[in-house]
C-alpha cells in the first residue's frame, strides 16, 4: 500500500465489555487507540508507526564497538587458560566491566 491510498473500514462489529475487562485492555494495549491496537492484535497486522530511535553520538558508538571486540578477544583467551582461579578472576572482571558499560549505556538512554 502506498502512502496515498486510504483505507476505507465500513464494517463495524460492537463488544460490550465490563468496566473491568475495558479497564484490562486499555492496560495491555500498546499504541494510541483502542481499535487500531485490537486490529493489530487480532489480524496480526504490522503497526505502521515509525520507532523514534535516539541519536546516538558515532564517537560513542565507535567506542562501544571496539570496547566489545576487547572484550570478545579478551573472554577468547581466558578459554585458553588452564588455571581454573585465574578463568575465575578474568570472568569477574569481564562482568564488573559488563556492569558498568550497562550503567553507562542506561545514562545515555535516559
Amino acid at each position: 500500500m502506498t502512502k496515498k491510498e486510504i483505507v476505507k473500514r465500513q464494517k463495524e462489529i460492537k463488544v460490550r465489555l465490563t468496566d473491568a475487562e475495558h479497564t484490562a485492555l486499555l492496560e495491555r494495549m500498546t499504541g494510541g487507540e483502542l481499535a487500531t491496537w485490537i486490529r493489530n492484535t487480532c489480524l496480526d497486522e504490522k503497526p505502521n508507526k515509525k520507532r523514534n530511535y535516539k541519536v546516538a553520538d558515532p564517537q560513542l558508538l565507535s567506542a562501544l564497538g571496539r570496547i566489545g571486540g576487547n572484550l570478545n578477544q579478551i573472554a577468547r583467551q581466558v578459554n585458553t587458560v588452564n588455571s581454573d582461579i585465574e578463568k575465575i578472576r578474568a570472568f569477574g572482571e569481564l562482568a564488573t566491566i559488563r556492569e558498568q558499560l550497562q550503567r553507562i549505556l542506561a545514562d545515555y538512554d535516559r
